[in-house]
């Protein structure tokens, strides 16, 4: 059921915003030189890698500089800012949904090298297929604003924020169900228009 529901949901929404994906794809490549799109590898259901689709905020190559993005990060184009505030630039993960290595709600996927840190217990978020969106998500929504308080951003990641994200998700697998993730759907939508 669950899987009708997000490939069902993500036809509606790729079809009723793709104008508006058309426009963003034209503001990125006229604002800096590049793809509009970025993948990045991501950890999915059962420990399988998938690439992550997002539009592309960043200047090209930017990722060498590391994965977690802190603040006013440097590297983010000014389109990419705009896209960013509200998430547009997670729109071509419904793509990620259609193609079924992600579903709408589950656990954000992370990439290997935090996954690689997760004990046996963490690791049970990897039996879902990771989401579009999430309680975590929602609870760290300004995430890169707190990352920009601490004097070292990975480790406060890697020992705050990632094992208090995965708690959440770990409390989402014992209470899953459809009406729980339109209920974070709602939640999710409600958030980007107060961003």
């Amino acid at each position: 059921m669950k899987r009708i529901f997000d490939f069902l949901f993500s036809i509606i929404v790729l079809l009723l915003f793709f104008p508006i994906g058309v426009l963003i794809a034209l503001c990125i490549i006229s604002d800096s030189k590049g793809g509009i799109f970025y993948k990045q590898e991501r950890v999915g259901k059962d420990g399988t890698l998938f690439y992550l689709l997002k539009f592309r905020s960043m200047y090209v190559n930017s990722a060498v500089k590391g994965v977690l993005t802190v603040g006013d990060d440097t590297r983010i184009t000014r389109v990419g800012s705009l896209i960013r505030k509200v998430k547009l630039d997670e729109f071509p993960q419904f793509l990620n949904v259609l193609i079924g290595d992600m579903s709408i709600v589950g656990p954000r996927p992370e990439v290997p090298e935090f996954v690689a840190l997760y004990s046996e217990e963490q690791r049970k978020v990897l039996s879902v297929r990771p989401g579009i969106t999430d309680e975590a998500s929602l609870a760290y929504f300004e995430e890169s604003k707190l990352l920009a308080t601490s004097t070292d951003p990975k480790t406060t990641y890697i020992e705050e924020i990632m094992p208090a994200k995965i708690a959440i998700n770990l409390a989402y697998l014992v209470n899953r169900s459809l009406l729980a993730d339109i209920i974070v759907i709602g939640k999710t939508i409600l958030r980007i228009f107060r961003a």
